[in-house]
């Protein structure tokens, strides 16, 4: 009996959507569920006030001109889905997909003010077709993943934000904001960039991400030509990720493990951190002030990491003169293998960088190049390092 219901209530779920040019929606009051391989299209909006989350097949939007609008007082849950709606699928309830869901074309939009309602990727669920004029424009959200890349972005503009984190994320959200912290108008906040843990740190005032988790992780955010990270940073290896601290009220360093790009497009990846310990996150980089610094070039240096006590470490000149300094290590091919703020004349040799070579492995022999910037001195110290294992 339970069976025969489901199929007269899907006959009647079809019939609807038949007459569906007609009416401005399809509301669902009761308990709808598309079975197996059926494939189901809206042209028109849906408002969700029943059941509608038992779902298989493909269940679509489409719509060449104009938008169509999802909401209701329950979530849809999906298991393929399929967005092509020319100006955009706005959400006005949260949906959620268990499987596919196919970006062609059109942005699924929801509010930014909050993120209450997004579009969610659930367990085993993955996206398709991911443009700059197919994405998630306000909050995408994951359910029980560890690893995700999150289709956000504005308007034409793809600025996905990737999430690496040390275990399963009950629930994450995210969502991008092309908007100048100091007056974040779609938040009603500040975030002033002036106030910063340290004054040699830089934030970008042209955008910004906001990530929700309580799991451990990093972050991989991405820049294009509109974020203008020449202006952040002299290198791009001086790029980092920087956050609002909740708990500080400021803008503090999360970290650079890896940068990868050029001027106009690329990505820089942080230090492991909790996102939900943060109220927006963006890329920055060293103060302006940099610029100024005088360059000096520093000694060479030779080390012979075997532990017999001799050139085991790298001991820079007037280290102490610098509490506040930074180092920079690269190999041959220009890849950061050492970074450092605030060296103490440490490093014996070991990478402490994934891009490069298996973290805190020994470096080969050979010539690598440093970079020392001295804060409280003014300098920028570079020159050659000779490793001979």
């Amino acid at each position: 009996m339970k069976s025969r219901n489901y199929i007269l209530t899907f006959f009647w779920f079809l019939g609807a959507l038949l007459i569906g040019r007609s009416q401005e929606a399809f509301h669902n009051y009761g308990n709808v569920q598309v079975h197996d391989a059926a494939n189901v299209g809206f042209h028109l909006n849906l408002i969700n006030d029943g059941t509608f989350d038992q779902n298989m097949g493909l269940i679509g939007f489409y719509k060449d001109i104009g938008q169509l609008t999802i909401s209701g007082a329950f979530t849809p849950v999906f298991y393929d889905a399929e967005v092509a709606v020319e100006n955009g699928l706005i959400l006005e309830t949260s949906v959620a997909v268990n499987n596919n869901g196919n970006l062609v074309f059109g942005n699924i939009i929801t509010p930014r003010t909050g993120s209450s309602i997004y579009s969610n990727f659930m367990d085993y669920s993955f996206y398709t077709g991911e443009s700059g004029l197919s994405k998630v424009d306000g909050y995408a959200a994951i359910t029980n993943k560890d690893n995700f890349v999150f289709p956000v972005g504005n308007e034409d503009r793809l600025r996905p934000l990737t999430l690496e984190s040390m275990a399963t994320n009950a629930m994450a959200k995210c969502a991008y904001f092309f908007e100048d912290p100091n007056n974040a108008s779609s938040l009603s906040r500040t975030f002033n960039t002036s106030t910063k843990a340290s004054e040699y740190m830089s934030i970008s005032d042209k955008e910004f991400w906001r990530l929700e988790g309580d799991v451990p992780s990093s972050v991989s955010l991405t820049w294009d030509v509109y974020s203008d990270v020449p202006g952040l940073a002299e290198y791009l290896s001086d790029l980092k990720v920087v956050g609002w601290s909740k708990s500080e009220s400021q803008w503090v360093n999360l970290g650079n493990t890896n940068t990868e790009g050029g001027r106009d497009y690329g990505s820089i990846t942080s230090e492991i951190f909790t996102p939900s310990d943060y109220e927006i996150i963006t890329i920055g980089g060293n103060d302006d002030a940099l610029e100024t610094f005088d360059t000096i070039e520093l000694d060479n240096y030779f080390m012979t990491p075997n532990g017999d006590g001799q050139n085991d470490i790298l001991e820079l000149d007037g280290i102490t003169q610098s509490p506040n300094n930074s180092l920079q290590i690269f190999n041959r091919y220009g890849v950061m293998v050492y970074a450092k703020t605030n060296y103490r004349n440490e490093f014996d040799g070991r990478s402490n960088r994934d891009s490069a070579i298996q973290k805190d492995s020994g470096l080969e022999s050979g010539v690598y190049f440093y970079i020392l910037t001295m804060h409280d001195l003014r300098q920028k110290h570079q020159g050659y390092l000779y490793i001979s294992n």
